[in-house]
Formats: C-alpha cells, structure tokens, sequence
C-alpha cells in the first residue's frame, strides 16, 4: 500500500521535467538524486541524469569548490539527454545556488534551504548581500525553507545529535520534491530499511524526514500545485536503472560467461573508472578474480600475464592511468593476446578535471604507445550501450588476438538511464579456441596466422604447445627473437593489416536521417544523447540533417567513406579540440567541420542545434556557446 495519498491542490500534467539537487558535497546530493531517479524508473518515466562531483577529496564546506550536484530528467517519451536546462533547483547553501542558478529556466522553481543564508555562508559564496532578500531572483518562483529547522524538529526525540540530524535534511528535500512532481515514497523507505536498518534511531529519522518534506508540500500555503509526468511508452520488458561503469561491468561478466571464460580484472583506482571495479567485486559467484595492484603499471602487466595465462583479461582506468599502461599495452600487442582495456575519459591534462568528463583520449587511444602499435578502438554511446560495447571489445579481442580499447567518459560512466535486461538466448555467442595437445612432435609455431591473421592463443602447460612471448620483435611463424630488417617491416604490416581486416567483419556504418542531403553530423561517444536529438529537430523543421554516430574508431567502418560523400557538409561535435575531426579529415579527406568544447561538461542539445543552423545559414536564437573549429 502506498504511503502518499491523493493531493487535494490542483495536479499540472507535463511531457518531462529536469530537477537539480545541490548542496555541499557532504549533504548528500547524489543520494538524494540516486533515489528520484530509481523512483521516476519505477514510475515507468524515461530518464536521463547528470551527477556533478568537485574534484577536491574534501574543499572546504560552504565554498564554491565543495559544490555536489544532480540533475535528472524524467518524461514521458523517449529522451536522450539530461536536460539543456533545469525546471526545479533545490539549492541547500549560497555555493550551491550561486554556482547552479544560470541553468534554471526563467520562471523555474527554486527551493533553498534558508537556514544556510546567513554571513558567513554568504560570503564564502561570494555574495554581499542575501540573494534571498534583495530581489535578483523575482523571476524565478522562489520558495525558502527553513530544512534545517524543520529536519531538526521531525527527528526529536531519537537521540540524535545536531550533526546526525543535520544530515537528514537531504531526506526533507528528497520528499519535497517527490510531492512537487507526485512521487511515491515507498521505493525510498524501502531503500531506507535496505540502508539503515541496522540503526533503528538514523532509519527513523530518515523517514520521518523524508514525510516531513513530502507533507510540507501538501500543508504549505506556498506550493499551489503539484505536476504530473506520465509514464513512458518504453519497449515491453524487463527494465532497470543502470550507469555507464554498472553496464560495463554486467557486460564484461556476461562476456566472460558467454565465452566460457573466467574474468580477471586487474586496476588501480582512478576517478571515473572506480566503480567498474567495484561492481566486479560483488560477482565473484560468477568467477570473477578482481586485483587491485599497488600502480597502474604493475596493473596492466597482471593482465597480460592473466591473458597468457587463458583468462579473460581486462584492466580500467582514466587517461593519466592509460599513459602509465603504454608501455604493457605495447606488450601485449607484441604478444598479440587479447585483453581489453577500458578508458573512462577525464578532463586533462595531467590531473586535469578528475570529476568532469571530456572526449580528449582518441588520439591517445589510437597512437599513445612507442612504436607501431596497433590496436581496435571502440567508444560506447550512452550509459546502457556500455553492456553491449564490452561483449564486443571482447569478441574482438578473441577473434583477430589483439588488445582493444573501450572507450567511455565520465559523462555515461556516471549517467544512467533505463535498460532493457535482455534474455539469455539474446545474448551473443563468444568462441574461444585454444589448441590442443600436439603429440607427434610436429612443432608448434605461435605466430601461424588464420584467415584473420591472428594466430592461436595457446594455454601454458598444454603438451607440445611450449612457446616464447615478449616485448622483443619475433620472427614471423616461429617466434623466435628476431633483429632482421625484413622481419620486422614484414611482423609490422601483419599487425596493422590485422587490425585494419577487423573493418570488413563490423556491421555498416547506420544513417539517421536522409541518406544524402545538405548536412551530416559525426559523432563519437557520449556526444550521442545531444546529436541525436538536435539533429531530429532540425529535421522536424524542415531541415536535410543526417546523424552518424561511430562505435568503431579504429578502423572505420568500410562504408563510412560512401557516407560522408553523400553530403555537402560534414559537422564533427567533440568534447575536444577536433580528434575525430583530424582522423577522417586525414582518412577521407573530407572538409570536416568542427564544434568543440572542453568545458568539463557534456553539449548542450542548444549548442548542437545552433551551429546546424549556422552551417545551414537558418536563424536559430542563440542558446548557448562552443568554440567552433574548422
């Protein structure tokens, strides 16, 4: 039976709202943000999020740097992105609204918590005068709520101090928010029995909390209304809410299992790239081995020994850590054993933006390593994609004997959306071959090449298959050391024709839209959601605009040639100075232009929708701004 019961204010129907929570990053914003999600996913909505984490461990509370944020968009049709611009922003201190406030609509919802507006907060922020009294936010539908107050006066009597009770106040604004927009409580008291059950007196606090939020909205004269987002028309199934490193991890471990293979992952830990790790840790009834190495180097090299060794082998990290793998994927590619390695892409350089995401590693994927050095690069597009990506990283990899690279980014690593849970007989087929015994003392050559140029990935200690792997060059067939000039020109160009081969064996390249036409926009991993949809609604205006989103960046797919020449303008959105913009420039050598960004944050769909229009020479009212490139 459900906790809420019917509002008697009157109900506002809507196609889709966008809700950002933020505070500091000890309010718990993610939490409160997590919780409306997995509600508006069982309500049966579309969703789209955007978590925003600070890059300091810990910058001092109250600051602009110690802002946590969450935004999700739910709707009642099919949606890619998490919004251009917020609806309802419930901001719990002067940081959080002076650094969130430009992307709430004219006329959106602000809740704030007023207890934290005093002096001292206030000038962290920035501000001189209380923002909240001096009239700047009069376009804006402004509620103050004293959280803290009220928070306080819901858990009295349990026993808890200041601080503990303090930290409900997520609780308060999480059930003002499910009133607003007609949320039920029971999945997030579920989740709170899940969570704290085993400290009765925090359990309850977060319940009385979270119904204290939830009855304000009713009994406050302030809220005259409550809005309604229907449910989406979603395909029938199973669905559940999932995130980029949560799908990733499900389709290495559905790899593993459909290859028979047992799951070796060796890392350091790295923001984004954390999680995969952590979710692996749990499935160790699936055969999963997790080894966290004391560096990113001694990381990578556990994994090209655990793919010598007949594992399914798989490492993770960030750009900072993929430059100290270089030189063990170097190995490997010598070896030519198949493992995957998978790089969830970070603001750089350097350090960089830990938090924030970027598209900056292509290139560094393609020819970040001494040498030439070969190897598959592949890049999910959306949060659910990641599942499918990382069974076919694998089926690469045991199919041509080589490493590959996945690509994602902290954008779709932390994003979640809606999946689809596929069924068994769904899943693709992985063949893995090893060769037997040889007993007759023919002998066994570890680089004898199949019609795929890979050759057989031999298990250690299997009679007769005695073999010698390194990173010095080897001598074609036999695999002997080798300096001979010949050879190694002859063991380069295998290589790269191994790898270049993979192109006729990748599904066509798809078109979304009109197959030829005035303009064409290539894309390339998390970029999908915004392309996808700025391109459909320019073509709802009347425009001739195609979209290509690439899965395979090295090598291209064999038809992308054909594809590009069918239009008279090429558009490339990156969240980079123009990578993928310089390889098909290079490639096909098509006057690519280029929309660049490299802000930490993902396109806007606005920002998309004006360049098109100014290629196109349309009148579109600016929205937003990018570097553009050409």
């Amino acid at each position: 039976m459900s906790t809420t019961t019917k509002s008697a204010k009157p109900v506002c129907d809507l196609d889709s709202a966008t809700v950002r929570f933020c505070g500091d990053s000890g309010d718990g914003m993610q939490l409160a943000g997590t919780e409306l999600t997995n509600t508006s996913a069982i309500v049966g909505n579309d969703i789209a999020t955007l978590p925003d984490f600070p890059a300091e461990i810990r910058a001092p509370r109250g600051t602009k740097a110690g802002v946590s944020g969450f935004q999700l968009h739910f709707a009642s049709k099919e949606i890619y992105t998490p919004g251009d611009s917020v609806d309802a922003l419930v901001a719990m201190n002067p940081a959080a609204l002076a650094t969130n406030l430009d992307d709430l609509v004219p006329g959106g919802i602000l809740v704030v918590n007023s207890s934290e507006f005093q002096s001292k907060e206030l000038a962290q922020a920035g501000y001189d005068v209380n923002p909240l009294e001096d009239g700047s936010l009069d376009g804006y539908q402004l509620f103050t709520v004293d959280m803290t107050k009220i928070t306080r006066a819901a858990v009295d009597g349990l026993g808890l101090s200041v601080k503990e009770a303090d930290r409900c106040r997520n609780f308060f604004a999480m059930g003002l928010v499910y009133w607003l927009y007609d949320r039920p409580l029971d999945p997030t008291l579920r989740f709170i029995e899940r969570k704290f059950g085993k400290k009765p007196a925090v359990a309850e606090a977060n319940r009385r909390t979270l119904k204290a939020g939830y009855h304000f909205g009713e009994t406050s004269e302030a809220f005259d209304s409550q809005y309604r987002v229907a449910r989406a028309e979603l395909p029938p199934g199973t669905y559940r809410n999932i995130t980029g490193n949560e799908a990733t991890a499900m389709g290495l471990v559905t790899a593993s299992k459909q290859s028979a293979t047992p799951l070796f992952y060796g890392t350091y830990p790295i923001t984004p790239a954390s999680d995969i790790l952590h979710e692996l840790a749990k499935h160790k009834n699936f055969g999963v081995r997790t080894f966290q190495a004391e560096d990113e180097i001694a990381a990578m090299t556990s994994v090209v020994g655990a793919a010598f060794a007949g594992a399914m082998s798989v490492t993770g990290s960030s750009g900072p850590g993929i430059a100290l793998k270089g030189e063990a994927i170097g190995l490997a590619v010598m070896t030519e054993l198949p493992m995957i390695v998978v790089n969830v892409q970070r603001g750089g350089p350097s350090t960089g933006l830990p938090t924030k995401t970027e598209q900056a590693d292509l290139l560094q994927a393609m020819f970040g390593r001494n040498g030439e050095c070969p190897l598959p690069v592949i890049a999910a597009r959306s949060p659910a994609d990641c599942f499918d990506c990382a069974q076919e990283a694998w089926r690469l990899a045991v199919e041509y004997m080589t490493p590959v690279i996945l690509l994602t980014d902290g954008y779709i690593a932390n994003g979640s959306e809606p999946w689809r849970i596929p069924a068994i007989d769904e899943l693709p087929k992985i063949e893995v071959k090893h060769p037997g015994p040889i007993a007759n003392g023919k002998p066994f050559h570890p680089y004898a090449r199949n019609e795929r140029l890979a050759r057989p990935w031999a298990i250690p200690g299997t009679p007769g298959l005695m073999h010698r792997l390194g990173g010095l060059e080897k001598q074609d067939v036999t695999g002997n050391v080798s300096y001979d000039p010949a050879n190694h020109q002859r063991m380069v160009n295998l290589r790269q024709r191994k790898v270049a081969g993979i192109a006729q064996d990748l599904p066509p390249q798809a078109v979304d839209g009109p197959e030829s036409g005035r303009l064409l926009v290539v894309g390339w991993g998390g970029t999908f959601g915004a392309l996808a949809t700025a391109t459909r609604r320019m073509r709802a205006r009347g425009e001739s605009v195609a979209h290509v989103h690439l899965r395979y960046l090295n090598p291209f797919p064999a038809n992308l040639r054909d594809i590009l020449s069918n239009y008279d303008k090429v558009l490339v959105p990156e969240l980079n100075l123009g990578q993928l913009r310089m390889l098909l420039r290079s490639e096909f050598l098509v006057d690519a232009v280029g929309l660049n960004k490299v802000q930490g944050k993902p396109f806007s769909v606005g920002e998309v929708v004006e360049k098109i229009g100014d290629m196109l020479g349309t009148s579109i009212p600016r929205q937003a701004t990018a570097t553009t490139s050409t």
